[in-house]
């Protein structure tokens, strides 16, 4: 494909997503880039969040799993739903009976200020290194696709991707969002539809068929229950699932933000539902489609494993048809997921930390937070470019990604001791207790195969929030 087709295909698709932005951001306020008014419509909601949830990792990195892993991420996936129950019956009900605009206030309402302050500062990291490090993936693809041939340097590709995202979302926010978000999600389906039916069709089968011959490959395997140490046994994966669903969905701001926009606490539920029956078929699709991409290379002597499979067979096997959506849906995957974060960490960072609506009147807030989010966006694109210059050894890249378990973990204990317990603590030691657990499950962790025969991998997040949960018990003082 001639780089000025990529160029115009990508300039076209921020064109829609600007002008999405100018029709959602008139008469725009506080009000309306942190809630939206509170009145966007619930399945609107649940369709963009499948785009928000799915990011550039997962559209390029799960299909090439397979080959290796076959279908055992599905055991995950079946753990979110356990973990979506407990948002939809638990923590929804509590964000929307305190009226919250961050979900993080509720730690100050139940322990006080330092309580309130560390679990946003959490946050905060958590999401600018997991955003970032989404956003450096994709950036790296468009890199070598496209820019390193026309002279663009990496940290001008990041900045100009930065502020284009900054443009369709300074307005309005998080009203923006929603309907940006319904967009791309269509265009990452629409994505992996296309890849499905061509590299079936090339492969000979007929859709009729497609479900039975996924279903009886080996590749499609989905339940592993051999050995308990394995990183593929279903009870490691299906309980991590259940928790990472609940930290990085019910105990984010970036993802409860669109649901604390839902009229009514009975629409944000319904949002919920649908969200993850809609997720999980999709997960299946990708799975499905990783399926046919490996059967695809191996039938055809190409070699192409793991997170070059999709790139690779896209660019160079199956088409120009194919290779197009294939770019648009990672841009619709990557992007999907770094606009509502740069929505979400100007709103934490203006509420949770600088207090604007409790120390300021309605223009100064509206200055304020148009002001933290240039500096967020700033803050994205020299931890990217960070990423590219100090990051080489890819085995470092893929112990980042266990990174939130080690942020999410102080949120996970600090809200179930919270919502579980009755107990009030210490205020000024949970910043001290929400560091060393980190520092403690690592050095656990280091350690767990030759102490416990046992690797923690994804379980680390539980082990994290244990151990802030004991923390938070040995600070308590006198019940409510």
């Amino acid at each position: 494909m001639h780089s000025t087709t990529i160029i115009l295909l990508i300039l076209s698709y921020f064109g829609i997503l600007i002008l999405i932005s100018y029709l959602t951001g008139k008469k725009s306020d506080n009000n309306t880039f942190f809630k939206a008014n509170k009145q966007a419509p619930w399945y609107v909601v649940a369709f963009g969040m499948i785009g928000a949830s799915l990011s550039g990792v997962t559209f390029i990195s799960v299909p090439g799993w397979i080959e290796f892993s076959q279908f055992s991420y599905m055991q995950m996936v079946l753990g979110y739903i356990v973990g979506y129950l407990v948002i939809g019956t638990v923590l929804l009900p509590l964000y929307y009976k305190l009226n919250l605009t961050s979900i993080y206030t509720y730690l100050e309402e139940r322990f006080g200020n330092a309580s309130y302050k560390t679990g946003a500062s959490f946050f905060l990291i958590s999401r600018i290194v997991g955003s970032s490090f989404r956003l450096f993936l994709v950036a790296n693809v468009l890199q070598v696709l496209l820019f390193d041939d026309l002279g663009i340097s990496f940290w001008q590709t990041v900045t100009m991707t930065v502020f284009l995202i900054w443009l369709y979302t300074f307005r309005s926010g998080i009203k923006t969002i929603i309907w940006t978000d319904t967009l791309q999600t269509l265009f990452m389906l629409i994505s992996i539809g296309v890849a499905i039916y061509y590299v079936s069709d090339d492969l000979g089968i007929s859709g009729g068929n497609l479900l039975g011959y996924v279903l009886d490959s080996d590749l499609s395997k989905t339940f592993f229950f051999d050995d308990f140490k394995s990183s593929d046994y279903f009870w490691n994966q299906f309980i991590s699932g259940a928790f990472i669903a609940i930290v990085m969905t019910g105990l984010d701001q970036d993802m409860m933000q669109k649901n604390l926009t839902c009229k009514s606490l009975k629409d944000a539920q319904k949002n919920m539902f649908w969200f993850t029956i809609i997720l999980t078929l999709v997960n299946f699709m990708i799975l499905s489609l990783g399926l046919l991409l490996t059967v695809y290379a191996q039938q055809n002597g190409i070699d192409a494993h793991k997170d070059e499979l999709f790139p690779i067979l896209a660019k160079e096997h199956l088409g120009i048809g194919v290779f197009v959506f294939f770019l648009l849906g990672l841009i619709a995957a990557a992007y999907s997921s770094a606009d509502s974060t740069l929505t979400s960490l100007t709103t934490s960072f203006s509420i949770d930390i600088l207090g604007i609506e409790k120390k300021h009147e309605a223009t100064k807030q509206i200055t304020i937070r148009k002001r933290v989010h240039v500096m967020m966006s700033f803050v994205l694109i020299l931890v990217i470019i960070a990423f590219k210059y100090a990051i080489k050894d890819e085995s470092v890249i893929a112990k980042l990604l266990l990174f939130a378990g080690y942020t999410y973990g102080p949120l996970l204990g600090l809200y179930a001791f919270g919502l579980f317990t009755k107990w009030q603590v210490k205020d000024k030691w949970v910043p001290v207790i929400a560091i060393l657990s980190p520092i403690l499950s690592y050095l656990i962790s280091v350690n767990s195969l030759k102490w416990l025969g046992f690797e923690f991998g994804f379980f680390i997040l539980i082990l994290n929030g244990l151990l802030t949960f004991l923390g938070l018990i040995l600070i308590r003082t006198k019940q409510h």
